[in-house]
């Protein structure tokens, strides 16, 4: 059985009735509109956050899982997928999962507007709960997520080079939505305050391995992610590997080549040079050492909770994060 497999198995049945749920929403009477939805509907990822708020609800449910917490489930997808039509026009990527992204085939205008329909598509799910915490929650991973691209956005133009504010960025960016789907998952069958900060924790330590692993694929080629070697610094990005590769040997001609990546005025020589550069200077084993230790955060967590095929899951579920290839 392959790890995907094993995470899914414990909420086969759930999984089912979610995406009975989600595609539901995926269909209008407006050609147009539907047209969108449709395409946005076959490009389907791996429902990552939906499975972990099921496996979260489950495994504060005792392995009883409500209607609420298939709407919660639908609720984060649906999130998850308008703040990735709407990052596509921010970073005016032209592709999404290998394919054309929403911007590029239908152009910023209708790309703007699904994402906004899709928004709400969350905000009635959300309501189908009955839930004004989860409301709550969903505002408040909007509110972070929103915070993390505009402080990277504005980290582009400042000069300082340090982790700290990297890890603010994926802490809001990334990590919060990971975090807000595991808490919600526990909110949809309990409302004890201990699991839901356990939980919560538990994905917010995810969230940030998660986005450490998108960051070192960035190092390296490969067609199959979607993105070049170096992207990232393409739109004025350092991260976790450059940024300790840089403080570690406070090498003045790479740190004067980061500032003009910083200011976007690097050629793909260039890059290439720093990319070098952090793969010679333990960039990369240094992030995977940082992720390594997120992962066993996370696990740690876990131990207060009995043992069982959920929770099994939820460690495969830690382990597929960070040993992933795309």
């Amino acid at each position: 059985m392959d790890v995907l497999s094993q995470i899914r198995k414990p909420i086969e049945a759930e999984m089912s009735r979610f995406r009975e749920v989600f595609d539901g929403y995926l269909v209008h009477a407006n050609p147009l509109l539907n047209q969108v939805l449709r395409t946005i509907g076959e490009r389907r990822g791996k429902m990552m956050r939906p499975m972990l708020a099921l496996l979260a609800a489950k495994l504060a449910g005792g392995g009883e899982i409500n209607d609420r917490s298939i709407y919660t489930a639908a609720t984060f997808e649906f999130f998850h997928t308008a703040s990735l039509v709407h990052d596509d026009i921010v970073d005016e990527s032209e592709e999404r999962r290998g394919q054309e992204s929403v911007n590029s085939a239908f152009g910023n205008q209708v790309a703007v507007l699904v994402g906004d329909y899709i928004l709400a598509n969350a905000l009635l799910c959300a309501a189908k709960t009955g839930q004004t915490r989860l409301v709550e929650i969903v505002s408040k991973a909007a509110q972070d997520l929103a915070d993390g691209e505009l402080l990277q956005l504005h980290n582009v133009s400042n000069t300082t080079i340090t982790e700290e504010v990297y890890f603010h960025i994926i802490r809001n960016k990334t990590a919060a939505l990971f975090a807000a789907c595991a808490e919600a998952g526990v909110l949809a069958v309990s409302s004890d305050e201990k699991p839901l900060s356990l939980i919560r924790q538990f994905g917010e330590n995810i969230g940030i391995c998660f986005q450490i692993r998108d960051d070192i694929f960035d190092y390296h080629h490969d067609p199959a992610i979607g993105k070049p070697t170096g992207n990232d610094m393409k739109e004025g990005k350092l991260t976790l590997p450059v940024i300790h590769a840089l403080l570690s040997t406070q090498n003045t001609e790479m740190l004067a080549l980061a500032r003009k990546v910083k200011a976007r005025q690097v050629s793909q020589d260039e890059i290439d040079v720093l990319v070098d550069f952090t793969k010679k200077n333990g960039g990369i084993d240094y992030a995977v050492q940082v992720m390594n230790d997120y992962a066993e955060k996370a696990k740690s967590l876990l131990a207060s909770f009995p043992d069982s095929d959920v929770k099994q899951a939820l460690i495969a579920y830690v382990d597929y994060v960070i040993d992933r290839t795309l």
